[in-house]
């Protein structure tokens, strides 16, 4: 770690260790100077405002939120864990869960993880506040049986980490983050200012914990979708998104490198501006982005209703279409299992969708086959990728 680009930062202190490396170690939350915000800055900050209300608005449009939920959630996924290398795409994904078959690829196995993790912690915020205590079970989740889950997955780390190329030691680290007893201590001060109320828009307080937490890294994996998560976790809790359908991480894996720099300007020089900037012009960019796909997707299931309705189509049909909107990836087992319907029934509502051009036979196998409807997967995003 280069000291001399923290040396004097603003933002927290360096600390010689007993093993004789240096580390970081942040002021606690909040800085000090956050009253003051350039006419840009305000601009930035409203925009996200309204963005974020207009997917509320959609959301509210939808008699099942779960026809955004489901993919967003993925997506989300996919993005998040391709920032740290992983090579599975919306598609992957889609198709793993309809044909219920184990995933042949670790990095198929670390996404599904990270919607288990999604999921989980949504339906935790129920009965528990959003917390270390939650941060641990998420953690738990999202490592359990992928790469990683021999590193203490649900438990803060007793040990040095550091961040750097592949394979680089300690002291060619490019970042040391504090050890274990300044850890601690600055853990502590984070979930503090968490579940302080102050006059600080919840935006902004959102990206101050995502830096901190983030500048902390207190687990020995998994701190970069951890931290992620729990950006969703916070903006649902306080009430800016009803159902999880805002995915970040697409604008921070597009902007990956700006994402590490600003995060680490930081640390170095005190850059709130430009990191506070950076996430809340990505909030505002995201929540148009999902406001736009929601009202794609809910045009063409509109659309395909208003064809089936011409048709003489059975009810069946119409409940595997929706179905579609879940996963645009379906096989016979899961169709028969999801409705409730035998095999015999749910192969002629399969069939008489790929008639009418709304699924596609694409696995290529005359037993197990998988179907997709591949309109819908465009809109998602899932052909792209």
């Amino acid at each position: 770690m280069n000291i001399e680009n923290f040396k004097n930062s603003p933002t927290g202190r360096l600390i010689k260790t007993e093993l004789n490396y240096w580390a970081f170690v942040p002021n606690p939350l909040p800085p000090a100077g956050l009253d003051k915000f350039s006419a840009e800055f305000v601009g930035i900050l409203s925009e996200a405002d309204r963005r974020l209300g207009g997917l509320r608005s959609l959301a509210k449009l939808i008699p099942n939120s779960n026809l955004l939920v489901a993919p967003y959630v993925r997506k989300e996924a996919v993005l998040s864990s391709r920032i740290e290398g992983t090579q599975a795409s919306l598609s992957d994904i889609f198709y793993y869960e309809a044909s219920k078959e184990k995933p042949k690829h670790r990095d198929v196995l670390e996404v599904l993880n990270y919607v288990k993790a999604m999921n989980y912690g949504l339906a935790r915020l129920k009965e528990l506040p959003l917390s270390l205590r939650l941060v641990r079970e998420i953690h738990s989740v999202l490592m359990e049986g992928v790469r990683g889950d021999k590193m203490r997955p649900g438990e803060f780390r007793i040990s040095q980490n550091w961040i750097g190329p592949p394979g680089c030691s300690l002291a060619d680290a490019t970042y040391v983050p504090p050890p274990v007893s300044e850890m601690n201590e600055a853990l502590n001060n984070w979930e503090k200012f968490l579940c302080t109320e102050g006059s600080l828009a919840p935006l902004i307080k959102c990206a101050l914990l995502h830096y901190q937490f983030e500048t902390i890294h207190p687990f020995l994996d998994g701190n970069g979708r951890v931290g992620r998560l729990l950006i969703t976790f916070y903006l649902c809790e306080r009430g800016y998104l009803e159902h999880p359908i805002l995915y970040l991480s697409d604008y921070f894996e597009r902007f990956r490198t700006d994402y590490y720099d600003l995060l680490m300007k930081v640390s170095q020089y005190g850059a709130w501006d430009d990191w506070l900037k950076y996430f809340i012009r990505g909030v505002a960019e995201q929540a148009k982005v999902a406001e736009e796909t929601g009202h794609k997707i809910l045009d063409l299931q509109k659309g395909y209703r208003q064809q089936l309705q011409k048709e003489s189509i059975s009810t069946v049909v119409f409940q595997l279409l929706d179905m579609l909107f879940l996963n645009p990836f379906v096989s016979l087992p899961g169709i028969s299992d999801y409705l409730k319907i035998t095999w015999p029934t749910a192969k002629a509502s399969v069939e008489r969708l790929v008639r009418l051009g709304i699924l596609k036979e694409v696995s290529g196998r005359k037993r197990g086959r998988i179907y997709c409807a591949k309109e819908l997967l465009n809109i998602l995003g899932g052909d792209s990728e």
